[in-house]
């Protein structure tokens, strides 16, 4: 057994052996939220949680096995006791009728288990009427149930649902930890693992995402090839592109996060902050940019990006939402 982290998670220790250790004294609560960026391993820690809740031959008290059919059931999301609730697309809403329906099967004894878990993902994107409906739940739980909210932040949750739940906040990992620990767990190369660390920004979940989906890292680096190009091109080009690349808008708002990633990167090294460059291998732009342009011109930018994905989750022209964007980017020499 692991002792430093007994649930074999990368990272995230300190949450392990608090919720290891309130199991272990029969100290759990009834519902948990548990919050950080996207890729920081909420989802991983939920269901952990759950195996350990519901493990029928733990290591220890509060420690799963992970190799009994229990936890791999738990593990595929397919065991009889765990409901795992989500909006059903990507960007979605979650919506009331998901949790009249889960609240319908919580009522039920535990078919297996010792408890009957939910596990709601990304709960910021659950309509009022789902968030307010779920509130009933919160308040008077059904015996032998347990809730795993997760969010990106408690802020965008109704204040009574906050209120309710014990915070589990994650946060990102420090460089050094993420890179040791996918060179330990997942047995990846030095030389990508630090990349994988760098480029993720200490997020495990995103750092095994791109390890194991290529065609991701692939992309992302199209999308600084193609700002890279735009930063050095006239207003037609920019007028051009946005018309692409606002057919999605999925797409853009992935393509933003990956340019503010840049941006980040160009205001560090201009600042003098070098220890958490994201875009390693794009230190010779970034440091270009940084010596070509001031100061607010990069905040400037930076905050048009930011502010456009914040627009992006509103109803808006995405293509002049695009258009507008690009045409107020800084004109650069690489």
């Amino acid at each position: 057994m692991n002792t430093t982290n007994p649930w074999n998670l990368l990272g995230h220790e300190w949450a392990v052996h608090l919720l290891a250790g309130q199991l272990a004294q029969e100290r759990l609560r009834h519902a948990y939220l548990i919050t950080g960026p996207a890729g920081v391993g909420r989802r991983t820690l939920a269901l952990a949680l759950a195996q350990a809740i519901n493990c029928p031959t733990p290591l220890a008290p509060g420690v799963p096995c992970q190799t009994c059919r229990t936890c791999a059931q738990i593990a595929r999301q397919q065991h009889p006791d765990l409901t795992v609730v989500q909006a059903e697309t990507v960007g979605g809403t979650l919506k009331v009728d998901q949790i009249r329906e889960l609240q319908r099967s919580l009522n039920l004894a535990p078919y297996q288990a010792r408890y009957r878990v939910a596990v709601l993902l990304r709960f910021e994107e659950a309509h009022a009427s789902a968030a307010n409906a779920l509130l009933k739940t919160l308040e008077e739980p059904p015996a032998q149930v347990i809730l795993l909210l997760t969010a990106e932040s408690a802020d965008a949750l109704l204040p009574t649902v906050v209120s309710r739940c014990e915070i589990v906040r994650l946060r990102p990992l420090s460089l050094p930890s993420l890179t040791q620990g996918l060179i330990q767990k997942w047995q990846i190369p030095p030389d990508e693992a630090q990349r994988l660390a760098h480029v993720s920004d200490g997020l495990p979940g995103y750092a095994h995402f791109l390890h194991h989906h290529p065609e991701a890292m692939e992309q992302r680096q199209t999308w600084l090839d193609e700002h890279l190009r735009l930063l050095q091109n006239n207003r037609v080009t920019r007028f051009l592109y946005a018309e692409k690349i606002a057919e999605d808008k999925a797409t853009l708002r992935e393509a933003i996060r990956i340019w503010i990633s840049l941006w980040h990167d160009v205001l560090h090294l201009h600042t003098g902050l070098t220890d958490r460059t994201t875009n390693l291998d794009r230190t010779p732009q970034i440091a270009r940019l940084a010596e070509q342009l001031s100061l607010a011109t990069i905040r400037q930018a930076l905050s048009s990006l930011e502010q456009t994905l914040e627009r992006l989750d509103r109803n808006v022209n995405t293509r002049l939402t695009a258009e507008v964007l690009l045409l107020n980017l800084p004109l650069v020499r690489l």
